[in-house]
């Protein structure tokens, strides 16, 4: 096993004959992680340069997941090198409040020392949630609640933010805002993201780059060379999500017909 959570990750390449720094936020290699002898990852390489946008792509049980709770170090159990920044912050699916704290002291959760609320105001007005500073949890819609989890993950000052399929749960309309809301925060925060996601169309909205995993590898990767903001009616962006889909066994033809 080996992780490291120190910055920077700077893997040696050479130039001119040279060993130079190449500053990256995340640097995987040769990751493995098995569940009773089968490998559900295996022999992983992965890189995500500072302030890159990744949205990782896969069937149900590929392994996007296990590798996001390896990159979030809450998974230890590995063979191979995985180096990730020292901040970093997770937002998971369901958006994990305590329900016996308010949101402003769900947002300060786990944080060292001891901040204080203003900290926890900013961030809930970053997202916009400065309205619901002192509500509890279950009176939170659930576009709301998710936007508490962002503001928990964001006031972390993340130089990785991981996303573990964060608007899966989320109705056609809050889910739009939702995607909206975390690229702005991206392009203001400047952080690296590395979403998981089952929506091809959400990885083409947002991605720097799109990574399909298979068998515990990464099987394809995609580069999206689109201007922000996106169109989705754009034919250059149908012809990326038809390729991916494809790639994931989905047949666009029929899908069309």
């Amino acid at each position: 096993m080996a992780t490291d959570v120190h910055r920077p990750v700077s893997p040696e390449a050479t130039e001119a004959g040279r060993p130079v720094a190449v500053p990256q936020a995340v640097h995987v290699s040769g990751l493995t992680r098995s569940f009773d002898g089968r490998a559900v990852i295996d022999r992983l390489q992965l890189d995500v340069q500072p302030g890159e946008f990744v949205a990782l792509l896969g069937r149900s049980g590929c392994g996007k997941s296990t590798l996001l709770r390896i990159l979030a170090g809450l998974d230890r159990d590995i063979e191979g090198t995985v180096l990730v920044p020292r901040r970093k912050a997770v937002a998971f699916q369901a958006p994990r409040l305590m329900p016996w704290k308010k949101v402003w002291r769900n947002v300060l959760l786990g944080l060292p020392g001891k901040p204080g609320r203003a900290v926890a105001e900013r961030a809930l007005q970053e997202v916009g949630l400065d309205h619901r500073t002192d509500a509890w949890p279950k009176t939170l819609s659930g576009g709301e609640a998710q936007r508490a989890s962002l503001a928990r993950a964001l006031v972390r000052e993340p130089d990785l933010l991981l996303l573990d399929e964060p608007f899966g749960a989320l109705d056609a309309l809050t889910r739009i805002k939702a995607q909206r809301l975390v690229g702005e925060l991206w392009q203001r925060r400047g952080c690296a993201v590395l979403l998981v996601t089952h929506d091809v169309e959400e990885a083409v909205l947002l991605a720097d780059r799109v990574l399909v995993m298979d068998d515990g590898v990464i099987a394809h990767e995609q580069r999206i060379d689109l201007d922000r903001p996106r169109d989705i009616a754009d034919p250059r962006f149908a012809e990326l999500r038809a390729g991916l889909l494809e790639r994931l066994g989905v047949d666009t033809a029929a899908e069309a017909a």
